[in-house]
Parts: structure tokens; C-alpha cells; sequence
């Protein structure tokens, strides 16, 4: 046995059934398994957009159209609160001595990218940090450089 010799099993595949063609073929002139009338029963019925409602007005004809959508535009940040730079620091895994990077934050395991990252205010932090990121939130900014530290923005 060889690929060239290849066949389906016994009782696998059929014979193409023959519509139309007649009375005597059991599938005959009239109707042809097709049904009676309507749309599905005449040629070309099967050529149909996915989206054809069968003349009705269509659903998204329906449905009103109003409104901005800008997120094709947005930007996209990965995000660390400052209860997460304090409990790095506690766990030891974030050095008080080095500045903070989006790299080191990235390595550390607190975002999963240091693409854009972003330090949101949430939670509180008593470690005196040079923290330097994409962004910060108003609360995230305040609270570091009262505990001490510097905020730097990573401008691109």
C-alpha cells in the first residue's frame, strides 16, 4: 500500500443523488426536493449574503447610529499602583537605591510589559522612589513626592 493507491473505506462515500431529472428517478420534475414555493425552492436561492434578512429591513439599518468610537486611536497603558510599588518593596523584589523603570517594573512582574506603562495613586507607598514612567495619575504623582521621591516622565 502506497499513497497512490489510497481509497475510502467500503460504504464511505456516495454517489452524487441526481434532482430533476425525471419521475422515474424517484427526485423528480416537480419540485425536486426543494419543497414547494418560495424563495429557497427557485435557482441561484443558495447565493445569499450572510446577512440577508429575506427583504426585511436589515438589523443594522435598524439599529440607531449615533456616537464616537476612538479606540482604534486610544492609548494603551499597563498599570501599577503605588500599593504595588510599596508591596514590592516590602517583598524585597523593587530596591529603594535604583530608579524604577517601566523595564524594572516589567522584570519584576508588577505589569506584563514595559511598553507604556502608566502609575496609577491607588493605595498608599512610604518608600522615597525615583520613579520614571509613561504616565502618572494626579494622586500617584502626589503621593510619591510626598513620601520622599521624584516622578520623571518617559516622553516618546
Amino acid at each position: 500500500m502506497d499513497l497512490s493507491n489510497l481509497k475510502p473505506a467500503e460504504g464511505a462515500t456516495h454517489s452524487k443523488q441526481r434532482l430533476g431529472r425525471g419521475e422515474g428517478s424517484g427526485r423528480g420534475a416537480h419540485s425536486s426536493t426543494r419543497g414547494q414555493k418560495g424563495q429557497s425552492s427557485r435557482s441561484g436561492s443558495k447565493n445569499r449574503p450572510i446577512w440577508f434578512e429575506g427583504g426585511q429591513t436589515p438589523l443594522f439599518q435598524r439599529v440607531p447610529k449615533h456616537g464616537f468610537n476612538n479606540e482604534p486611536f486610544r492609548t494603551d497603558y499597563h498599570i501599577a499602583n503605588v500599593r504595588r510599588l510599596q508591596s514590592l518593596i516590602d517583598d524585597g523584589r523593587l530596591d529603594t537605591e535604583e530608579p524604577v523603570t517601566p523595564e524594572a517594573l516589567a522584570e519584576v512582574g508588577a505589569v506584563r510589559s514595559a511598553e507604556r506603562v502608566k502609575i496609577l495613586g491607588d493605595g498608599t507607598i512610604n518608600a522615597a522612589l525615583d520613579v520614571s514612567a509613561h504616565a502618572f495619575s494626579d494622586s500617584a504623582r502626589t503621593k510619591i513626592e510626598e513620601a520622599g521621591g521624584s516622578v520623571a516622565v518617559i516622553e516618546e
